[in-house]
């Protein structure tokens, strides 16, 4: 198979969807792979290293992409420019949001390329050798704690010092999910005492089993999900009295849960830290703004939204062995073939044959049309 490796043309982004290695290992597997120029310079991957492992270095966008091929990137292309490049041939992965940006899928369904969007890796056994969620998950969990750590004006280990005891950090962790557990395991490595927060009882004994303290939640009518207004009471306490408090709680397609309102940020003490991981799709906190310093009444308020990037070599190595993977999944006889009885690609498959495929997608697209079509008679 040909896969080809793309730049990453959002701001800010380091990251690369292939490292050297894992082009070696392709290239041994009997594919032949081809980087865009420049693609892993950010993370200190210069061309020589991909030509050095048997890749091929193309000097632009256009021969990168050629007529047919796996096309990978960490943030899936979305302009206009490396979508004119593609066609029925390829078969498109990155990361995409379409629950949350459907009309991404629209553009790419246009150009006649497959979709496979890793967002939507189905949360089973087999899928976790490709769930790239959880492995970026992983790195902004530990990246929260050291960014909240820079910017806290004290240490969080207690010492015993001449000077006297210096007590411990208190550190708030909401939601305990892949990045929520690796921020707890953080805070607890670097001496902070550490309290988590999820409404799933599972995810409670996991908080636990990491050290930290669980915080229940308000009781939840059968199945459903306890009242926010409850939340805020349970969690407002245990804000208060946080040094730093890390909010990872997202819901995939959906706004993010409002778990600390703007009272609760002013209710917190001056130089308190929190980092919200959940701001592109509305955020955790109420004043958060995205990659932006909020100062809420000397609360240092947040909100990064490419914290992997700070590990950008982690990053992307652990990015790049969910991609070898995938390559593998989709290998039928040396041609790439989305096997729609394999459930791992069929559950990513977004887009193909010049329509949108995937049930939730499509539906979202389609309710967004007749918004649209009503908002237009509306207005008539």
């Amino acid at each position: 198979m040909r896969i080809a490796v793309l730049c990453e043309r959002m701001a800010g982004e380091r990251r690369v969807a292939l490292t050297p290695e894992a082009a070696q290992t392709l290239v041994s597997d009997g594919h032949s792979v081809v980087v865009e120029s420049g693609a892993g310079v950010a993370a200190g991957m210069p061309d020589d290293a991909y030509l050095t492992v048997g890749a091929t270095v193309a000097p632009d966008l256009a021969a990168t992409v050629g007529d047919a091929g796996v096309v990978v990137s960490v943030n899936g292309p979305t302009d206009g420019a490396t979508l004119g490049h593609l066609g029925a041939g390829h078969i498109l992965v990155g990361l995409f949001d379409p629950f949350w940006l459907p009309d991404v899928a629209a553009r790419v369904a246009a150009t006649g390329a497959t979709m496979l969007a890793l967002d939507l890796v189905p949360r089973s056994t087999r899928a976790q050798a490709v769930d790239v969620l959880s492995s970026m998950a992983t790195v902004e969990g530990f990246q929260s704690v050291l960014l909240a750590a820079g910017r806290l004006p004290k240490m969080l280990p207690m010492l015993m010092t001449a000077a006297g005891t210096v007590p411990p950090a208190r550190v708030l962790v909401l939601g305990a999910g892949v990045a929520g557990l690796q921020a707890i395991a953080t805070a607890r490595r670097l001496g902070a005492v550490v309290e988590g927060f999820d409404i799933r009882e599972e995810a409670l004994e996991q908080i636990r089993s990491l050290g930290a303290k669980s915080i229940d939640p308000p009781p939840a009518p059968d199945g459903g999900v306890p009242d926010a207004v409850l939340i805020h009471e349970v969690l407002a306490p245990h804000v208060a009295e946080a040094d730093i408090v890390i909010a990872t709680a997202q819901i995939p397609g959906r706004q993010s849960p409002l778990l600390v309102t703007a009272a609760m940020v002013a209710g917190m003490r001056p130089g308190s830290v929190l980092v919200d991981l959940a701001v592109q799709r509305g955020g955790n906190c109420e004043v958060s703004i995205a990659d932006s310093d909020v100062d809420h009444g000397g609360v240092t308020v947040l909100a990064p939204t490419n914290l992997a990037s700070g590990s950008t070599v982690t990053a992307s190595r652990m990015f790049a062995t969910n991609i070898t993977n995938l390559v593998r999944m989709l290998d039928n006889d040396g041609e790439a073939f989305v096997d729609p009885d394999d459930d791992v690609l069929a559950g990513m498959l977004v887009a193909a044959g010049g329509q949108v495929v995937h049930p939730v997608v499509r539906s979202l697209l389609e309710q967004r049309a007749e918004a649209s079509v009503s908002d237009g008679k509306a207005g008539a």
